[in-house]
């Protein structure tokens, strides 16, 4: 804490110092922060000088320059965020930590144009994977606790992809991709405004992996997005998005320790894999009653279902350490329907240019879920899982759940004074699960009604010495109510769920020297209670349960140079430490312990040229460092060394350096990526398998080579 003290000292008298310039050089540079303009803090159009929290942005050029062919490449940009995902295997299954570990845990809002993509307690750790990025316009992550605006799930931090708006004349592209890692990828865009009033955008994807690096990790994925703008007149706008994702993809699974360093990429699996269909459609009337005054009408409708064999139910039997040749997994199915309406106005006053956002919200989201047991087949020899058998009717669990969440919320900005603006959020949310075991007698929990509700403040306050300096403070709440599979799971009967709150502190400031320099920083301490993390029983079977308190602290920053017109360099970055405070598993003190896979480090650095000839001629070259440190893989203590003492398993972390290029002339590009240039062995994530007695690997990509052209018109 002594040396995030120290910072925040130098952050204050460096941004201070900066403010003292002459008054000539503040009217030179009146553009800066005013230019940068954002919706995830209020879902209405706002500058970032306004917003009491850590924010960034990726802008429409960003995205175009980096080519990114999965939205980690995008996303893990910003400070203090990190998407692990393997590119070699995943095929876009992923983990996220942002103020907290490596983890699976419904801590991170995402969002389509600040609208949830999926309901409360029905959070999938993939939801990504029901997205279409060639649809993004520009991504804003809100770090730290939203939920005086979205609700629960807003803890670690918000991602919201907004999609692109039609065009003024016709335009699209047709664009390829492939890299040596098995993938292709073909896309395609159009767009126009069709007429005076009607424009529309049309976007979508259809890629696919074959022989990958690691055995059994094919996939499918097909995404289209349609968006529609309708200006019915100067003050009302209609604006509708219809999205459909069709996903399948082999589940690999994590290599054992000796496969990982060995270079044995076979997969364990033969059978597992998950598929996903995702339709979303939102609706929204905007409605400007006169210069003061705007409310929205928003209704949305989704239908989705996942499908699975995971491979992380597998479970191999052992008879005194060896293989018997039977093990046991499960087939689920989850499937919900949701019907949303959103009503949010905004009142604009002439006192202290305040403001005051209203809005209340409901989702009925109705929600099926069945998992049956599996008898499996293993190869003693190989240990390889060969073949399954589906027990019909075996139920693990099998019921309807109707889970509805209502809400009101309100928020009051106000600035006593010109430089400064002082922020105010309030919300109410109440959820109702409505639980039908349809085993009823045979497994589950008993039918049960239960209600959680929660009441939700945010303050905060911006302080600008002038439009390209400023400093702001929060404080803020969040609040995440157990997932439905969570808590009627037969395991978590007994255990008691409760639901996860959380306190939020933060200090930042951000200061621009237009054309030359950039700067956003943050420090916070995030205090959880309750806090949902996954253990693993005695029979190697995974469950969830609450930790008494936890906390997070760190620093955050984010920096960009340009030392040239044609010249950028970037770093962005955070230094954090995650602990258990009060946390005790099976009769043991964790208590004061660091976490498991939370890295102390994370690191991106871009070094970016650019160059415009005439006749629409140019290129960019970016050479890209990822930096994530070590961390420990398992609690305190847990590796018995068979000599009376013990250890805790760590990762070293690891460091990998891409390059990306794209040459541009007229209506065409062409773009290569080099991947993992000096062919490092790393892990997208590293985890303790308890059972086993050591570290398991998602395995990060090997050198690779990409390649994509794109015609546009």
């Amino acid at each position: 804490m002594k040396n995030i003290s120290a910072f925040a000292i130098a952050l204050f008298i460096g941004v201070y110092s900066y403010a003292q310039q002459s008054y000539e050089e503040k009217v030179a540079d009146s553009v800066a922060l005013d230019e940068v303009l954002v919706t995830s803090a209020s879902r209405e159009i706002q500058k970032r000088s306004e917003v009491p929290g850590s924010i960034a942005t990726l802008n429409a050029k960003s995205i175009k320059e980096t080519k990114a062919f999965g939205i980690d490449q995008l996303v893990n940009q910003v400070p203090g965020v990190f998407m692990s995902t393997s590119r070699a295997a995943s095929n876009e299954q992923h983990f996220m930590a942002v103020r907290s570990p490596i983890s699976t845990k419904a801590l991170f809002l995402y969002l389509e144009d600040g609208l949830q993509i999926r309901p409360t307690s029905v959070f999938n750790h993939n939801a990504l994977l029901e997205m279409n990025d060639v649809s993004f316009g520009r991504i804003e992550v809100l770090k730290g606790p939203a939920s005086s605006i979205y609700g629960s799930e807003a803890i670690g931090g918000s991602f919201n992809f907004i999609t692109k708006n039609p065009t003024e004349k016709l335009s699209g592209s047709i664009g390829f991709q492939t890299n040596d890692l098995g993938l292709t990828r073909y896309e395609f865009e159009i767009s126009d405004q069709v007429s005076d009033k009607l424009g529309f955008y049309l976007g979508g994807q259809y890629g696919q992996r074959e022989d990958g690096l690691i055995e059994h990790s094919d996939y499918e994925k097909l995404a289209v997005t349609l968006k529609t703008v309708y200006e019915f007149s100067p003050t009302i706008k209609w604006t509708t998005i219809f999205d459909i994702v069709d996903y399948r993809s082999d589940m690999t699974g994590s290599l054992s320790e000796n496969d990982f360093n060995g270079g044995n990429f076979e997969s364990d699996q033969t059978f597992t894999e998950r598929e996903a269909i995702s339709f979303r459609v939102r609706s929204t009337v905007d409605k400007f009653w006169n210069d003061t005054n705007k409310t929205s009408f928003n209704f949305i409708v989704r239908d989705n279902r996942m499908d699975q064999n995971p491979s992380y139910r597998i479970r191999q039997f052992r008879n005194q350490g060896q293989l018997t040749g039977f093990g046991s997994g499960e087939l689920n199915s989850n499937r919900f329907k949701s019907f949303v309406g959103l009503v949010q106005h905004k009142l604009d006053f002439s006192f202290a240019n305040s403001s005051l956002i209203l809005g209340a919200t409901a989702d009925y989201s109705p929600q099926d879920y069945s998992a049956e047991t599996l008898d499996i087949i293993v190869d003693p020899d190989t240990g390889r899982n060969i073949d399954f058998t589906l027990n019909s009717g075996d139920f693990i669990l099998n019921y309807e759940a109707n889970i509805f969440n209502y809400a009101s919320f309100l928020q009051y900005e106000i600035s006593p004074i010109d430089a400064l603006k002082v922020t105010a959020a309030l919300r109410y949310d109440g959820f109702e699960y409505d639980y039908n075991n349809l085993a009823d007698g045979i497994v589950g929990v008993d039918d049960a009604v239960d209600n959680f509700n929660n009441l939700t403040p945010k303050l905060g306050a911006n302080y600008n010495f002038n439009t390209k300096t400023g400093i702001y403070a929060n404080y803020s709440q969040g609040f995440t109510p157990p997932q439905v599979s969570t808590l009627y799971r037969n395991r978590n009967e007994l255990r008691g769920i409760k639901p996860s709150r959380y306190n939020n502190y933060e200090l930042g400031g951000y200061f621009t020297v237009p054309s030359k320099l950039k700067v956003d920083a943050a420090i916070y301490v995030l205090e959880g209670e309750n806090t949902l993390i996954t253990l693993r029983d005695e029979n190697d079977q995974f469950f969830n349960t609450n930790a008494g308190k936890t906390r997070s602290y760190g620093v955050e920053y984010g920096v960009t140079w340009y030392p040239t017109k044609e010249l950028s360099l970037t770093h962005n970055g955070s230094y954090a430490m995650h602990r258990y405070v009060e946390f005790f598993d099976s009769g043991i003190d964790y208590s004061d312990t660091d976490r498991e896979t939370a890295p102390n480090l994370l690191g991106t650095s871009l070094l970016t040229y650019r160059k415009d000839f005439e006749n629409h001629f140019g290129f960019n070259v970016t050479a890209e460092h990822e930096l994530v440190g070590s961390y420990n893989t398992s609690f305190e203590n847990q590796i018995d060394n068979q000599d009376g003492t013990f250890e805790t398993a760590e990762y070293d972390g690891h460091s990998v350096f891409n390059l990306r290029t794209t040459i541009y002339y007229k209506s065409f590009e062409i773009w290569g990526h080099a991947l993992n240039v000096f062919d490092e062995l790393y892990a997208a994530r590293a985890s303790f398998n308890r059972f086993r007695g050591e570290n398991s690997f998602t395995i990060g990509n090997p050198r690779a080579f990409h390649f994509g052209a794109k015609y546009n018109f």
